[in-house]
């Protein structure tokens, strides 16, 4: 089975809706090992970060991360280690607009 590790998704949201990072391609499974979450702003907001299982809707069962605040100028990085199967989506949210960016570090598993 090859492995390819990799930046799996990256995202600026631009407002505060739900922003996809990262969904995992058919015939694939993903281990995310690093989440980073940086607000690249003077001002602290909050964010959420969501796991949904085969494009489940976002909601607090699948939260990771629920309105979690993240000072200004500052980077949180979760250590995840997440295994996601193919059509499972990580979900971003930021609690202001053009606030936060998110990354997503780790491996795709193909067949």
């Amino acid at each position: 089975m090859p492995i390819n590790y990799k930046i799996l998704g990256q995202s600026a949201p631009a407002n505060t809706n739900d922003a996809n990072l990262y969904t995992v391609p058919a015939n694939t499974q993903a281990i995310i090992s690093t989440i980073s979450v940086t607000n690249d702003t003077a001002a602290a907001t909050t964010f959420r970060i969501y796991t949904r299982i085969n494009g489940a809707a976002a909601g607090a069962v699948n939260a990771l991360y629920f309105d979690a605040p993240l000072a200004g100028n500052s980077t949180l990085l979760v250590t995840a280690g997440l295994s996601l199967n193919a059509g499972d989506i990580v979900t971003v949210r930021s609690g202001a607009a053009d606030a936060l960016t998110f990354q997503a570090f780790g491996s795709e598993v193909t067949p």
